[in-house]
């Protein structure tokens, strides 16, 4: 017997659940998007019918008690993100929350315990965990193909002025500038690809006349477990470039693009400074897989790849990075 599809309803439709989700979820086998709310009503109405979602609601509270969903899927500002997933637990429902996962590794701990207690499904959408290119990367550490990794580094480059999502660079709507916006993608990824955790964290960030309070640009440098030093480099003024490179005792792979969805990516490996083999992989099914792998174990169980102490440790490192620019001092995790 066919199972009907996981129901989700996005809870803060914007441009990210336009760009990103609505083609995820037009490819997904057990996956359904059922509703939708966002602050601006009229516009809700007007996406609803552009899109054909099924529900539109007046209210959070509507959304998230009602019985034709199944998953809250969290896209609102940053600062919203803790009041909407304990609204969605208080009704018993499942919560998939995009990054950074709140305001504060404070505000995440909160999040994720409210979560365990009720016994509730909780995760967060780190995407790039779902992208092929990363998958075949950690695939290849693990089996260690070049070696003990010791050197890493990810960079995650876009021209924020050009953003439509207008609040990130509102600091009382968004966790910091491109740290925390897309610097979180980046920490995420070396941590899914290495297998391991940040322990410290040492960062130089500058403003400009564009930023207002949060930063335009940052550097982050990471000690981690496995005796890994690893880089963050992140500019919300730059053109987009993203980039996942891992140095290990035997080789390195070299992954540029390797956070992109919208074209294939080249992943080389090099031993002895010499290219011993390319793969050319496409992400562009991240969300798709995403999505349905959440809604896969919400039916069936397992462990989805992303959890909520995900989230918390990746705020933990948020955190760090920023206290550590304000302060100029290396941070402890």
């Amino acid at each position: 017997m066919t199972q009907s599809p996981v129901r989700y309803a996005i809870l803060g439709f914007g441009h990210h659940a336009v760009r990103r989700l609505l083609p995820g979820f037009a490819r997904c086998e057990y996956s359904t998007l059922s509703g939708m709310w966002r602050r601006d009503h009229a516009a809700a109405l007007a996406n609803c019918a552009e899109y054909k979602i099924p529900h539109c609601f007046a209210t959070r509270e509507e959304l998230c008690s009602s019985s034709d969903v199944d998953v809250v899927l969290i896209t609102s500002p940053d600062a919203m993100h803790r009041d909407d997933a304990l609204l969605a637990f208080k009704h018993g429902k499942a919560v998939l929350c995009e990054k950074p996962l709140a305001m504060s590794a404070e505000e995440a701990e909160e999040i994720n315990d409210a979560a365990n207690a009720a016994g509730l499904l909780f995760g967060v959408a780190q995407n790039f965990r779902y992208n092929r290119g990363l998958e075949w990367m950690r695939d290849q550490i693990a089996a260690g193909r070049i070696g003990n990794p010791q050197l890493a580094h990810a960079q995650y480059c876009y021209p924020a002025t050009n953003s439509a999502r207008k609040w990130i660079t509102d600091a009382s709507l968004a966790y910091g500038g491109p740290i925390g916006d897309v610097g979180v993608h980046c920490i995420d990824a070396l941590r899914f690809v290495l297998d391991e955790d940040v322990v410290s964290v040492s960062t130089l960030a500058r403003k400009d006349t564009s930023s207002g309070a949060v930063e335009a640009m940052a550097s982050l440098q990471m000690e981690m477990t496995g005796e890994i030093f690893a880089d963050v480099t992140t500019s919300a003024r730059a053109q987009y470039r993203s980039l996942v490179e891992v140095v290990g005792s035997e080789g390195a792979l070299i992954a540029e693009g390797g956070l992109t969805v919208d074209r294939p990516v080249k992943i080389v490996v090099t031993r002895a400074g010499e290219v011993v083999e390319t793969l050319t992989l496409d992400n562009g099914d991240g969300y798709t897989r995403m999505l349905d792998s959440f809604a896969a174990t919400l039916r069936d169980g397992g462990v989805f790849a992303a959890t909520g102490d995900d989230g918390v440790h990746n705020m933990r490192v948020l955190d760090a990075a920023i206290k550590s620019w304000q302060s100029g001092a290396r941070e402890i995790l």
